[in-house]
């Protein structure tokens, strides 16, 4: 895939868009003024690999939370905030690397121009976040209700609020519940803007129905080359959002950062207790940190065959196996043996 040239922008040392990697942001669900809670996520986030977080500001004890927030935590910080633009500077002031606003919600243009001030001195970038229930009254009346020209002309008149004020260190998102518009509007901006995107699909749902409706729409996206950092958005721990990002990039292609594991589905043929081998798998290859891909099949047609691309794996026969690299051939092990054969042998590599 051939990724789309976009500007590149900083959060803190994270970089978004341009040459930088597709990053995995998550939302803390916690009140942020309550830093005991807040913290606890956020640094269980920070161990399950997420690289940016942002955390709602309510009110103005979220606002000054965020300087010792932003002490005790080690990845970029991005302030939620709508209509109080007096939260906004507060935030700026109180060291968050980020904001997420939609400058047409919090005033006055003098009231946007502060904001816009201060992000200018603190470098701090802005992420334009429209997606299908916040769209302006005015664009839904022109276009005819909740469509890709409604959500793309409504952003890009926050985006013109913002370069009117020379200001460019800028995030687009435009999510949708629907898959099919949010990739259409994002199809569109690309083609109006050179902006980094943060990916999504607004209000997705549970962590089962949420994270196939997730990857279908980022990971659509993704293929066409669209998209600089995601959230996935679950009604459930963020933790999970954190998880399946990752996963998304990882069946990409696009994150190489540790074993992938690739299975059959099992069938009449299979003669081993495949689906417990591989969960006993995932569970003890979880935290090695090494990009190999593993094959875990259930007999020898999908096993040194069809599974050939594969580094390492294993082929299960009747109460054995093979185990193979590359699709040739090592040995033939006994069925209680096979799990810790291949783990000797993925030590090695």
């Amino acid at each position: 895939m051939e990724r789309r040239s976009s500007r590149k922008i900083y959060y803190d040392k994270v970089g978004v868009g341009g040459d930088a990697p597709i990053t995995v942001q998550s939302m803390t669900n916690t009140h942020t003024a309550n830093l005991n809670e807040t913290i606890k996520q956020i640094r269980m986030l920070e161990k399950e690999g997420c690289d940016i977080i942002r955390v709602a500001v309510r009110n103005i004890d979220d606002a000054k939370a965020l300087k010792r927030l932003k002490k005790e935590i080690k990845i970029p910080l991005i302030a939620d905030i709508h209509f109080d633009y007096k939260l906004a500077l507060e935030s700026v002031k109180n060291g968050v690397d980020g904001l997420r606003i939609n400058p047409g919600n919090i005033g006055a243009e003098d009231r946007v121009r502060e904001v816009v001030k201060a992000c200018k001195e603190y470098q701090v970038p802005i992420r334009i976040g429209v997606n299908s229930g916040s769209i302006k009254k005015a664009y839904l009346e022109k276009y005819g209700g909740v469509n890709t020209e409604s959500m793309v002309y409504s952003a890009l008149e926050h985006v013109k609020i913002l370069e009117d004020m020379d200001f460019k260190d800028i995030v687009i998102s435009l999510k949708a519940t629907d898959i099919e518009l949010t990739v259409k509007a994002y199809e569109k901006m690309a083609k109006l803007v050179d902006y980094p995107f943060h990916l999504g699909i607004t209000e997705a749902g549970t962590t089962w129905s949420g994270t196939i409706k997730s990857a279908i729409g980022i990971g659509a996206l993704l293929l066409k080359g669209i998209g600089d950092t995601i959230r996935v958005s679950l009604t459930g721990d963020p933790i999970e959002e954190v998880r399946v990002g990752k996963q998304i990039l990882r069946s990409l292609g696009l994150l190489k950062d540790k074993i992938e594991i690739i299975s059959c589905p099992t069938c009449g043929r299979t003669q081993i207790d495949l689906i417990k081998l591989v969960k006993k798998a995932e569970d003890k290859l979880k935290n090695i940190d090494k990009p190999i891909k593993i094959a875990i099949m259930g007999c020898a047609v999908n096993g040194p065959g069809e599974a050939k691309e594969a580094d390492i794996g294993i082929a299960g026969g009747k109460e054995s196996g093979l185990l193979f690299k590359k699709g040739k051939i090592l040995k033939k092990v006994k069925e209680e043996d096979l799990l810790n054969e291949l783990i000797k042998e993925i030590e090695k590599m």
